[in-house]
C-alpha cells in the first residue's frame, strides 16, 4: 500500500538498510544530522521512504517513544529569505500536527499560531510561534524531528542569528527536538563563518549518503520499469546497474530515454554508447563536475588518470571519498560511475587539445 501517495512508502523496509538503521540511531538519541551527498544521488528518494514508510520506527528507531516527522522541503520556497524560511517552517509543524493524533486543542493551539503569524508577518512572532509550537508538541510526549531538505539553497542568507535561533529551538523545547538537514555540502563549507567546526561538532553530525548498492538500486528500477513501462532482458538490466553505478539520477535519465526512443539495444556495450550520447546524461555529468572545488577537480582527474594521490591531496579533497565520487576496487580507487569517468576522459581531451593549439599573431 501506498502511503500518502509516496511510492517509496512501499519499498521493503530492507532498503538503504545501512543508512535508515544510522539515521535511525542518531534519532533515537536525539541527535541532529546533515545528510551530504553529491547532487541527485538519491537523498530525497531515501528519505521519503524514511518519512513515509509506516515500520520505519519501529524497526529503526525502536525507543518506545511516539515521534512526529515533519518535512520542510526548501525547494517550495519562492523567496530565499528569513522570514518565509519560517513562515514554511510553521506551516509545514502545522499541516503534519493538523494530520496527527494529537487532541484537538493542541491542533487548534498551532493553528493559531499560524494563522496569528501570517497575519503579522514578523519574524521575530513567527519563530516564537515556531518555539511554542514545538514545545506544545513535546508537553504530549511527542519527540518531533525536522527535516530541512535541501538546506543549502538557504546559503546566501545563512547568518550567525538563524543558527541561534535554530538552537534555541531545541533548548525551549527541552533538547527535544531533532533536525536532519540535506545538502550536498556540509554545514561548515556552506557558511564556514556561522557554522564553525567547534560549533556544529556540539550541534549536529555529518552522515553522508552515497550511491545506492545494486539490491536497493534494484528496488527503484523496479517502481520506474512499471511507470515506462519497459523490459530490459535480465543481462542488459545488469549491465545498467553496473554503468550508473548506484547514481539515481543516472538511472532515471536512462530509462526516460530508453521509453522516449524506444530504442533496442542487444548488449553493455551499445548500451554505454547510446548512454553517453544522451544530452541530458551529459548535462548530469556537468553538474557534478561544476559542484567540484577547482583542488577537487584536480584530484578526481589524477583518479581518473589512474594517477598516484598524494596523501595530503586525499586528506583536502576528502569529498570524493566521503561522498562516492571516488570508490575502491580490487584495492585502487577508481571513479564511481563509468558514465561519469566517460564523461571526466572527454573533459580532458578537449583541455588538452584546446592547448595545444598554436594561434597565429
Amino acid at each position: 500500500m501506498i502511503e500518502n501517495g509516496v511510492i517509496e512508502a512501499a519499498y521493503p523496509i530492507s532498503f538503504r538498510k545501512d543508512d535508515a538503521e544510522k539515521l535511525g540511531q542518531h534519532l533515537k538519541n536525539r541527535n541532529s544530522v546533515v545528510l551530504i551527498g553529491m547532487k541527485r544521488v538519491g537523498i530525497s528518494n531515501f528519505l521519503r521512504f524514511f518519512l513515509y514508510h509506516k515500520e520505519i520506527i519501529k524497526t529503526y528507531i525502536k525507543d518506545g517513544n511516539s515521534h512526529l516527522f515533519i518535512s520542510v522541503d526548501l525547494n517550495d520556497l519562492v523567496e530565499r529569505e528569513v522570514f518565509p524560511f519560517w513562515i514554511l517552517t510553521l506551516k509545514r509543524i502545522y499541516d503534519v500536527v493538523e494530520g496527527s493524533t494529537l487532541g484537538k486543542s493542541t491542533k487548534k493551539y498551532v493553528e493559531n499560531l499560524f494563522l496569528d503569524s501570517m497575519q503579522s508577518k514578523d519574524t521575530f512572532l513567527t519563530i516564537e510561534s515556531v518555539k511554542k509550537s514545538l514545545a506544545r508538541i513535546t508537553q504530549e510526549g511527542i519527540l518531533p524531528t525536522i527535516f530541512f531538505i535541501r538546506f543549502d539553497r538557504l546559503k546566501e542568507v545563512i547568518t550567525t542569528e538563524l543558527f541561534g535561533n535554530l538552537q534555541g529551538l531545541k533548548d525551549s523545547a527541552n533538547r527535544k527536538v531533532s533536525y536532519v538537514f540535506t545538502s550536498f555540502r556540509g554545514l561548515t563549507d556552506l557558511a564556514p563563518n556561522v557554522f564553525t567546526k567547534s560549533s556544529i561538532s556540539l550541534f549536529a553530525r555529518n552522515m553522508y549518503i552515497r550511491p545506492a548498492e545494486k539490491i536497493d538500486t534494484e528496488i527503484i528500477f523496479n517502481t520506474y520499469i512499471q511507470r515506462y513501462k519497459l523490459s530490459l532482458s535480465p543481462s542488459l538490466k545488469n549491465s545498467l546497474f553496473e554503468i550508473v553505478d548506484g547514481y539515481i539520477q543516472y538511472l532515471q535519465l536512462a530509462l526516460i530515454s530508453l521509453h522516449e526512443t524506444g530504442t533496442k539495444l542487444k548488449n553493455k556495450e551499445e548500451l554505454f554508447d547510446f548512454l553517453t550520447k544522451d544530452e541530458r546524461i551529459l548535462l548530469q555529468s556537468e553538474e557534478l563536475w561544476e559542484s567540484l572545488e577547482e583542488f577537487e577537480q584536480n584530484v578526481l582527474l589524477k583518479v581518473a588518470k589512474k594517477q598516484s594521490v598524494l596523501s595530503e591531496e586525499r586528506k583536502t579533497a576528502s569529498y570524493l571519498w566521503d561522498t562516492g565520487f571516488v570508490i575502491a576496487s580490487y584495492g585502487k580507487d577508481i571513479v564511481f560511475s563509468s558514465l561519469f569517468a566517460h564523461y571526466l576522459k572527454q573533459r580532458q581531451i578537449v583541455r588538452e587539445n584546446i592547448a595545444n593549439v598554436e594561434l597565429s599573431k
